[in-house]
């Protein structure tokens, strides 16, 4: 079946063309999956973009996918398109995008202003432009359905959770999912006590036992855990209402500056964006430097409470953008841990590129750098609905 995975931002979005097949071989099915195409849309709405809007967008995506001498004959050929969608509160199973759903996503954009919206605009664009076609969205709270009542519950009074679904959901969880499922083939065992960190622009930390996760550091929203590029991450509440009362500020005046002027740009003063914060902390930005640290000290701060949560750490990874590429924030994060049996490999660190180990052999923790892979997570999903409701071969 041939799966389009559209990745969606907020003024652009990045698509991947799938195809999963399964290769027949003694006593199991092997799933393959083949890349058929994989592009981007930049500047969706935007003086000088690319695309108008999102139905744009999305007609210019599909003319590049399917045609003469392209990927697909036509596009009869899609057999569904997968989102890596991020909140419709209870509704946090792979499920067929239908009004029902997307009314649950409109009734938590508050919640998730940043990543809701689009997604909306982008499923309402490919309905339209591929009527019949299965859209399905695969839920980033998905893999943490798992995690007790005492770990997703507030302090709250209980009806919040009951009526307003008001509790700990968590996100990412397509890249930690992917992060587990590639260390259990690394490492050839399913029985690991495992943190998964993805940092990039969006960061959070995850726990996983015996490949089930366990606990994760975001909750009943994106904002919330680690520092982000620009949105807020953990913050007592008090001093939110405190700062409103003393600026005047609505709650929606306020859920726009955490939301999207806060986290490590909000601590710099300038830029959020990790190469940026290096750079300016290299020329003796004490702000900057503030930020790395801020940021560090948080992945540290969920490292330490997952270990104590485990019983202790088979392996740690790193995924994304920063935990990928940045061997200064995985120096930073894991310093000082020897006595809790992790060890860098210095070299290792500096010089990985792509998947590998870089913990020292003495290092009882291995320590992975993991590219993530959410399109593959999402893909699987898709398809395993679309079979499900019977709406495909």
């Amino acid at each position: 079946m041939k799966i389009l995975i559209p990745n969606i931002g907020s003024t652009s979005f990045k698509y991947r063309l799938l195809e999963l097949s399964e290769i027949d071989t003694p006593g199991a099915s092997v799933p393959r999956e083949t890349v058929l195409a994989q592009g981007r849309v930049e500047r969706i709405g935007q003086p000088g973009g690319e695309s108008a809007d999102y139905p744009a967008a999305i007609r210019k995506c599909l003319s590049e996918i399917a045609g003469p001498g392209k990927p697909l004959k036509s596009l009869g050929e899609i057999g569904a398109v997968g989102f890596k969608a991020v909140h419709a509160g209870p509704l946090n199973t792979p499920q067929i995008v239908d009004d029902r759903f997307l009314a649950a996503m409109e009734e938590f954009v508050f919640l998730a202003p940043a990543h809701n919206p689009p997604y909306i605009a982008a499923m309402k664009g490919f309905r339209q432009e591929l009527p019949g076609v299965p859209l399905v969205a695969v839920m980033e709270p998905f893999p943490y359905r798992f995690m007790d009542e005492a770990s997703t519950t507030y302090a709250v009074p209980y009806e919040w959770r009951t009526e307003h679904g008001i509790r700990r959901y968590g996100f990412h969880g397509a890249s930690h999912r992917s992060a587990s499922e590639r260390t259990q083939a690394f490492l050839s065992r399913k029985d690991l006590r495992h943190v998964s960190c993805h940092l990039g622009g969006s960061s959070s930390v995850a726990a996983f036992r015996n490949s089930v996760a366990v606990d994760v550091s975001m909750g009943a929203s994106p904002q919330s855990g680690l520092p982000q590029n620009n949105r807020v991450g953990d913050i007592d509440v008090f001093a939110v209402l405190h700062m409103m009362k003393k600026l005047g500020m609505g709650p929606d005046a306020m859920a726009k500056l955490l939301g999207s002027q806060s986290g490590l740009a909000g601590i710099s003063g300038t830029s959020g964006d990790l190469r940026d914060l290096e750079e300016a902390a290299a020329r003796g930005s004490a702000r900057a430097q503030l930020a790395l640290d801020v940021f560090a000290h948080s992945i540290r701060h969920y490292l330490g409470a997952f270990m104590l949560e485990l019983g202790g750490l088979d392996v740690i990874t790193f995924s994304g953008g920063i935990g990928e590429n940045s061997a200064a924030i995985r120096a930073g994060v894991l310093k000082g841990t020897a006595a809790f049996g992790i060890e860098l490999d210095e070299k290792a660190n500096q010089s990985i590129r792509g998947e590998g180990a870089i913990s020292a052999s003495s290092s009882t923790v291995k320590v992975l750098v993991i590219p993530a892979n959410e399109e593959s997570i999402v893909a699987r999903e898709t398809v395993a609905v679309v079979k499900r409701q019977g709406l495909r071969d």
